[in-house]
């Protein structure tokens, strides 16, 4: 029987609460401008309303979420982004892992592990990567959020995490389960602008030609995406997701969302894939075609 996962990603829940002037110190300055004169624009709360809707009404086996929830990490907008994501479902039947604006800056990054602490908790341990198996799949979480310099949004795993990553590949793989890989930011070279790329694509890349994985899933770049990278037996997915709140014509692909069906065949797991989410030319949401894995 087939396993259905939605995947999500970039909500940046808003409208952003007033900050003090206290909390405008450093990066939030120019993030909170940017917020008033742009991003207050692209992203809608009815257009993520009727995502989360549509997610709802597919019945999907779980929910995968990576990232970019709040916007400037104010202590305010987390605990609203924490209220948003029990509409999408509790801790068992959700996940998460960090964007870069989710760690936007240093004082935010222990708050948001904080309250999303029950939707990262995993069954190798504390800490990233997080292990959460849920029939037949192995859902492994990685952190590619870090504190940034202003108007960089790059991410990073550090070794120590990679070589996590790649002892649960290897377990689970012992195991038979299909292992879906989740972070925020794109994981392979040349997956992102400058500035906004993951600094350690190409141990990632290494990490997936030893050890293989079915899946790879992350967001960060507002759009549908599918690249390959070279795996242990044969050729890994990687996909990336539209923003989930996105207004039709703003400057991103209008919200989306990926819907796959992930079930074990005579020749090992096959992975398919749909979009869903808001044509540009309406508002509604519906089938957007399938994904080319």
């Amino acid at each position: 029987m087939a396993f259905v996962l939605a995947h999500l990603s970039d909500a940046h829940i808003g409208p952003i609460p007033q900050p003090s002037l206290r909390e405008l110190a450093g990066k939030r300055m120019t993030g909170y401008a940017n917020w008033l004169s742009k991003r207050a624009q692209f992203h809608d709360m009815d257009v993520l309303a009727r995502i989360v809707a549509d997610i709802a009404a597919q019945q999907p086996d779980h929910v995968v979420m990576t990232g970019d929830i709040v916007n400037i990490g104010l202590d305010a907008e987390i605990e609203a982004a924490r209220d948003w994501l029990m509409t999408l479902g509790g801790p068992e039947q959700v996940s998460f892992t960090p964007g870069n604006h989710d760690a936007y800056v240093r004082a935010a990054v222990a708050r948001v592990a904080e309250t999303f602490a029950p939707w990262t908790s995993s069954e190798a341990g504390a800490g990233f990567p997080y292990l959460r198996r849920r029939g037949g799949i192995a859902l492994i979480g990685l952190d590619s959020a870090v504190p940034t310099a202003p108007f960089v949004a790059s991410g990073r795993l550090g070794s120590a995490q990679l070589g996590r990553l790649g002892a649960l590949l290897e377990q689970t793989r012992e195991e038979g389960l299909a292992r879906v890989v989740l972070l925020h930011h794109p994981p392979h070279q040349g997956g992102a602008k400058p500035l906004r790329g993951l600094d350690d694509a190409g141990a990632f890349e290494a990490t997936i030609a030893r050890h293989g994985a079915e899946l790879v899933l992350h967001g960060h770049n507002h759009a549908i995406s599918v690249h390959r990278l070279p795996g242990r037996d044969g050729s890994t997915p990687v996909v990336g997701t539209a923003s989930a709140s996105a207004k039709p014509g703003a400057h991103y692909r209008a919200a989306a969302y990926n819907l796959y069906s992930i079930e074990r065949g005579e020749r090992g797991v096959v992975v398919t894939g749909r979009s869903r989410g808001v044509d540009e030319g309406c508002e509604t949401v519906g089938d957007l075609g399938p994904l080319e894995l």
